[in-house]
């Protein structure tokens, strides 16, 4: 079968491995014709040669749609899939407290296992959501990251009506603020250096602050009559965001970080004293949250306008653009050998 696979630091070619239809597919698995996989920021640090988890060789993706090649008695063959693509360890607290998302040996299938950049892909049965009849399965593809977004929104205590500002306009900036936009905030203010990334959530009628021309703090201030945002979110997970998040906030609000620092950033924390904010983390996402994200992805917003697809063989290319952010908001690959 066809993968694209990872080799080392930028070293990833489509070529030939041994297909998954021959191998043994245990009782609690099922066996998955890949449609689409998209590539994901960690799938950027991979290639970088930085992830500290991922090694060669490696079929990368965690997001990916398809039908079931070889099911169960659970699924039966060509229904249409998305996969949760978690690997938990059910024995850590978090996993025997009701969080295993947030298991303490938590592994994902395309980082620590082979994924979805494949014609087919092997994982747990119960990893399994079906995907309504009506849904594109490069839509499909999508529900991954949305589901980060659904999950990162109800972390925050998100209710209608609350004003917000969202750092960072990237798959799951715009997968936030696409929730928050369903959800019905009164105001999303989307913050974004990027002129591409910029330009497009402006066209998809987010209040937009370019950082590298304008004062976030003043703007937001000019935006909120001084008082700040309910809740804001940090998806870009950049040392000048830490430090003025606590500046756009109203006394007693929200703030959630989403993004993933790399090395720990200055952090306001007499603010959080003074103004009696609330500071969450968040990380993936639950069963539910994935059940939802389903459910969001048919409501009215172009979640398709964020998706470019190439053909496998375009596999360089696709990483290049991603890691570019000039042309391209999701870079999916379809799998239709």
């Amino acid at each position: 079968m066809k993968a694209i696979v990872y080799h080392g630091k930028e070293n990833i070619k489509l070529e030939t491995v041994p297909s998954l239809l021959e191998s043994a597919i245990n009782s609690d698995e099922v066996l998955i014709k890949v449609a689409y996989a998209g590539i994901c920021g960690s799938d950027l640090n991979i290639y970088a040669g930085v992830h500290p988890r991922a090694k060669a060789p490696l079929i990368m993706g965690h997001e990916f749609s398809g039908v079931i090649e070889i099911g169960n008695n659970h699924f039966a063959k060509g229904a249409p899939v998305t996969v949760r693509p978690l690997i938990m360890c059910g024995s850590c607290l978090a996993c025997n407290s009701g969080f295993p998302h947030v298991c303490q040996s938590l592994k994902l299938y395309g980082i620590d296992v082979n994924g979805g950049m494949a014609q087919y892909v092997k994982v747990s049965a119960d990893k399994i959501h079906v995907l309504p009849a009506s849904l594109s399965l490069k839509l499909g593809a999508f529900v991954e990251p949305l589901a980060v977004g659904v999950h990162a929104v109800k972390r925050a205590g998100f209710k209608a009506g609350a004003s917000t500002v969202v750092f960072g306009a990237g798959t799951i900036g715009l997968c936030v603020a696409s929730v928050l936009k369903i959800g019905k905030a009164s105001q999303i203010i989307v913050v974004e250096v990027n002129a591409f990334r910029r330009n497009f959530a402006k066209n998809l009628g987010f209040t937009v602050i370019d950082p590298s021309t304008q004062s976030v703090i003043d703007e937001i201030g000019a935006l909120t009559q001084g008082h700040g945002v309910d809740i804001a979110f940090d998806c870009a997970a950049h040392p000048s965001v830490a430090a003025i998040l606590t500046k756009v906030v109203r006394v007693q609000g929200t703030l959630e970080i989403v993004g993933s620092y790399k090395f720990p950033p200055e952090f306001p924390l007499l603010d959080v004293e003074f103004k009696e904010l609330t500071v969450i983390g968040t990380r993936v996402y639950t069963s539910e949250d994935f059940e939802e994200a389903i459910t969001l992805i048919t409501q009215d917003f172009p979640f398709e306008s964020l998706i470019t697809v190439l053909a496998p063989d375009a596999a360089q290319q696709g990483f290049e653009r991603a890691l570019s952010g000039k042309d391209s908001i999701k870079v999916m690959y379809e799998f239709n050998y």
